[in-house]
């Protein structure tokens, strides 16, 4: 495949520049620029309706940019997703599946789909599943999963294929404390071997204690970027997010999915 962009570089992988997404009169993210280096873990922290969803969803060629650009590895996130894809794990907030089937035939699918050699998706699964405690419900119906368990399963076909960079929106919800323990574990191994996340979170500790750097959003804009350490300045991060948010929830004002998908169809 093509590569425009050198994958073992220590650059930017993931790259916004001056990003703006609008659903009709509502501005949902506006001018967002930042990057995410090669093996670094950057939380995008902020409310409901902050505008981190309708990032991650331009990130995933999900949805197109009313302007600026997003790219990985230098692939255009929308134009090019397939280029995109090849190097990306995707974790959903609510992870669906065809329920129908087990969580075993679930990752064997997905790792069908990524052209993976079938004693590959065997040793890939044995290896992600144990690792997430999730080896034992694999013969079990995804239809009667917990969300936990599902949010278990999703990572799993997320992280199948090793992706170079993983997307990960609100992984812990639905997680104990054990596997969310276990999770963020995990991806600061990932992390340490060049793996680079994007991490969406509305949990101040959690991205505090994991990130290397925190991009806090307020009403669709960047309203401050840097390490915990830096944004704390004397106080705490939990300080810092409400000086710059005000505590603010846009969640009634945020367009729905249904609303989404029709404005991508006009």
């Amino acid at each position: 495949m093509d590569s425009r962009a050198d994958l073992d570089s220590d650059g930017a992988v993931v790259r916004l520049s001056e990003l703006g997404k609008v659903f009709g009169s509502f501005v949902a993210v506006d001018k967002l620029s930042f990057d995410v280096s090669r093996g670094e873990i950057l939380a995008l922290l902020g409310p409901n309706g902050a505008g981190k969803t309708t990032t991650i969803r331009m990130l995933m060629g999900i949805l197109a940019p009313s302007s600026g650009n997003v790219s990985i590895f230098g692939f255009d996130c929308f134009e090019e997703r397939a280029e995109v894809m090849a190097h990306v794990g995707y974790l959903p907030d609510e992870p669906m599946f065809y329920e129908h089937l087990t969580g075993g035939e679930v990752v064997r699918f997905c790792g069908s789909m990524r052209g993976m050699e079938p004693r590959e998706i065997i040793r890939r699964t044995e290896e992600l599943a144990g690792r997430l405690e999730l080896s034992d419900a694999l013969d079990e119906y995804a239809l009667n999963y917990s969300m936990g368990m599902k949010k278990k399963l999703a990572l799993v076909c997320a992280m199948l294929h090793a992706p170079r960079v993983l997307i990960l929106d609100e992984p812990t919800n639905g997680l104990d404390p054990i596997a969310t323990r276990t999770m963020i574990d995990l991806l600061r191994e990932l992390a340490s071997v060049g793996t680079s996340i994007l991490y969406s979170t509305h949990l101040i500790e959690q991205a505090a204690k994991l990130c290397d750097r925190v991009a806090i959003l307020h009403r669709g804009r960047l309203a401050a970027i840097g390490a915990p350490d830096e944004l704390r300045a004397g106080g705490s991060l939990e300080d810092t997010f409400f000086a710059v948010t005000g505590d603010v929830d846009r969640e009634s004002e945020e367009p729905d999915r249904d609303a989404e998908v029709a404005d991508e169809e006009t």
